[in-house]
């Protein structure tokens, strides 16, 4: 791909999993460039790139690089699975390997390339205390005093999920924000709408928490299996099929794996101009 390092300018990548799609900087060799407000016009659909989720790739001395996430209104993330999952893909390619390690704010993460070609991440173990998710007051995580008492699971970033009869119905526009800024989190939430297609097998709708309504959520896809099986619906592998894509997930003893494809769109350039305007 082209230099990310000239001074003239930026140069970013456009990618996606199963719909969900990123801006990708790659910040090796210099230190970080991404502020909150570079992030907010970045991810504006009409006059900047639009992505669901920018990341940044760094320098790290414990991996192979380390990985972190900006939303498209210009607040952090701490995960990212799918975001995750093609950067690993674009390092893994550069460096002529089938596996990586990176660091992010989960810490020390594995990838690795399948010979199907699909994208492997340990995304790591759930957190399922309500302190960890985190909740502001002490409450059962597998089920919460909301409406249809949904289960909460973080993953890095907090994670709601309801489960009912038929995913292709909700109001995920009216119901997504009401349960992002609910109360009971006090750093917001990922909200997640599931429905049981079979033993293994689930229907998944996202709104995320500073990027509304996504075609895929790999973070979300982890949090529904892990919440599906401690609700006794389904196995630790599960199939998630969402909107943009199917993705698979398998809650193992080293972590929550996340597989799916991957895409590298295309490069662009950001101008000196549009740097200096959004500094």
């Amino acid at each position: 791909m082209m230099d990310m390092r000239a001074s003239d300018g930026l140069g970013f990548m456009k990618m996606h999993g199963a719909g969900n799609d990123f801006v990708v900087i790659d910040s090796r060799g210099r230190g970080a460039v991404t502020t909150a407000a570079l992030a907010r016009a970045l991810g504006d659909r009409n006059r900047g790139v639009g992505f669901d989720q920018l990341a940044e790739i760094r320098d790290s001395a414990d991996a192979d690089f380390a990985l972190d996430f900006w939303n498209a209104d210009g607040s952090r993330a701490g995960a990212c699975g799918n975001a995750t999952r093609c950067v690993c893909d674009h390092v893994m390619r550069g460096l002529g390997r089938d596996a990586v390690t990176l660091v992010t704010a989960r810490g020390l993460l594995r990838a690795v390339r399948r010979a199907d070609g699909l994208v492997s991440v340990n995304m790591g173990q759930p957190q399922l205390d309500w302190r960890e998710v985190p909740l502001a007051q002490e409450v059962d995580t597998l089920r919460l005093p909301l409406a249809g008492e949904p289960v909460a699971v973080g993953m890095g970033n907090p994670h709601c999920i309801r489960f009912i009869g038929n995913a292709e119905t909700v109001a995920l526009a009216d119901l997504g924000p009401t349960v992002e800024h609910d109360p009971l989190f006090p750093e917001r939430t990922n909200a997640e709408f599931a429905s049981l297609l079979g033993p293994d097998r689930l229907r998944l709708r996202v709104w995320e928490r500073g990027a509304g309504i996504t075609l895929a959520c790999g973070s979300g896809a982890c949090a529904t299996a892990v919440a599906a099986n401690l609700r006794g619906l389904t196995g630790r592998q599960v199939v998630l099929e969402m909107d943009g894509g199917v993705l698979e997930v398998d809650w193992r003893e080293d972590g929550v794996w996340l597989t799916g494809p991957v895409a590298h769109v295309f490069d662009g350039w950001l101008s000196p101009a549009y740097l200096e305007a959004h500094a």
